[in-house]
């Protein structure tokens, strides 16, 4: 298909190099609202498993603090999402810098969430099909519920994307999600402060 081998690939580019150029203002004031309120911790890099699995380092604003408990765990997303990371969350303000990902290649503006790379081994062969694809910033489980559905509603909606992708949904994933953004909608799953852990099948 001409529009996954060359036009996707293209309007990403434009996209978000101008998309961040815009809010270049709105990445500054970010940066320093969580220069201070994260004592000088302002982005989260992790590897993630893109195109055929392939490992990057995905970037967002960081949101959380690094608070442990007694045997050196990561305490509960809840308790350790700070103010400013709760209402930059809400407006998804965190997912700016993944704009350097879609730029560098390693991520699409449309496409499933990039996940844990620990998740790779519980996938069956179904949902693997997820990496056929490059990861998004958003997809079509984004805008279909977020972290509020289940793991199995998420894969089914990411192994949909793979076999009907086309520029048409793309474009209705694109506006679906700026009206979700604006309605602060699915940020959180119904027992978590933003999604359980997938655990396999």
């Amino acid at each position: 298909m001409l529009y996954k081998v060359f036009f996707k690939r293209f309007i990403d580019l434009i996209v978000s190099v101008a998309g961040f150029i815009i809010l270049i203002p709105v990445f500054f004031v970010v940066f320093v609202v969580l220069l201070i309120a994260n004592k000088g911790k302002v982005f989260f890099l992790q590897s993630r498993p893109g195109l055929h699995a392939k490992i990057f380092k995905v970037i967002k604003f960081k949101t959380m603090n690094d608070q442990k408990d007694t045997n050196g765990n990561l305490l509960p997303d809840a308790k350790r999402l700070t103010a400013a990371g709760r209402l930059i969350r809400k407006t998804s303000l965190d997912e700016i810098p993944q704009l350097l990902n879609v730029i560098k290649g390693d991520m699409s503006l449309i496409g499933p969430r990039p996940l844990l790379k620990e998740y790779l081994a519980l996938y069956n062969e179904s949902q693997l099909k997820r990496h056929n694809v490059k990861p998004g910033i958003t997809g079509l489980a984004q805008i279909n519920g977020r972290n509020a559905i289940s793991w199995r509603e998420k894969f089914e909606y990411d192994i949909w994307y793979v076999d009907h992708l086309s520029f048409l949904l793309d474009l209705k994933i694109f506006f679906l999600t700026l009206r979700k953004v604006f309605k602060s909608e699915g940020i959180s799953s119904a027992n978590s402060a933003t999604m359980e852990r997938f655990t396999g099948n």
